[in-house]
C-alpha cells in the first residue's frame, strides 16, 4: 500500500484555502493585531509566500524553495519579535482556518499539532513568566 502525501491529501485548492482563510482571520480579527502588524498592508505577497511554502512542505513541487531558496524560517523570523502573545496569535487564527477548511477530525488535529510546533519554533523571546 502506497502512503500519500499530505500535499495529495489535502491538495493545492485546500492548502489555498486554508492559507487565505489563515489570512482573513489574522486580517479582520482585532485579537491578532499584533501579527498583523508584523505584515504589508496589501497581504498579497504573505499569502503566496505562505501558500509557495506549504505546498512544498507538505510534499508537493518546491514552489518557495524555487523562488527563495532555503526558507530557514526561524532566521527569516528574527527581525519580528515573536512570543507568547505572537504565537498565540498565529495559532488562534489558524485554528480558524483550519476548523473552516478541514473538515477531517484527524487530519486537523494532525496539521494543528504541526503548525503547533512550528509557531512555538518562530519564538524569538523568552516565555513569559506565570502570573
Amino acid at each position: 500500500m502506497v502512503e500519500k502525501t499530505l500535499f495529495e491529501v489535502l491538495g493545492e485548492d485546500r492548502i489555498r484555502a486554508l492559507v487565505d482563510r489563515f489570512y482573513d482571520h489574522m486580517h479582520a480579527e482585532t485579537a491578532a493585531a499584533g501579527i498583523r502588524a508584523m505584515h504589508p498592508g496589501d497581504l498579497a505577497s504573505s499569502r503566496d509566500k505562505l501558500f509557495w511554502f506549504l505546498v512544498g512542505w507538505s510534499g508537493g513541487p518546491a514552489l518557495y524553495v524555487e523562488r527563495f531558496g532555503h526558507p530557514r524560517l526561524r532566521t527569516r523570523h528574527l527581525p519580528f519579535a515573536i512570543g507568547d502573545a505572537e504565537v498565540l496569535q498565529w495559532m488562534d487564527c489558524m485554528r480558524l482556518a483550519l476548523a473552516e477548511v478541514i473538515a477531517e477530525p484527524h487530519l486537523r488535529s494532525l496539521l494543528e499539532a504541526t503548525f503547533g510546533q512550528i509557531a512555538q519554533h518562530m519564538r524569538n523571546l523568552a516565555p513569559e513568566p506565570p502570573a
